[in-house]
């Protein structure tokens, strides 16, 4: 469990900030929008920090 934890923190942390160059580095093409692209980057960055946040306390060494 806490290895998927890890995994899925880091794994969406990734794609967020894959999401949020995205956002501003593709034009405008007219299929998705940057505003969404850039919000669902900065929902996933900040739900993988939570994920990540909560990995660090619980599984503490």
């Amino acid at each position: 469990m806490k290895r998927l934890q890890l995994i899925l923190a880091v794994a969406m942390c990734t794609f967020g900030c894959a999401l949020l160059t995205a956002g501003f580095v593709t034009p405008p093409m007219g299929e998705i929008h940057h505003s969404l692209l850039i919000a669902f980057g900065e929902i996933l960055t900040f739900s993988g920090s939570l994920i990540g946040i909560d990995y660090k306390y619980r599984y503490r060494e």
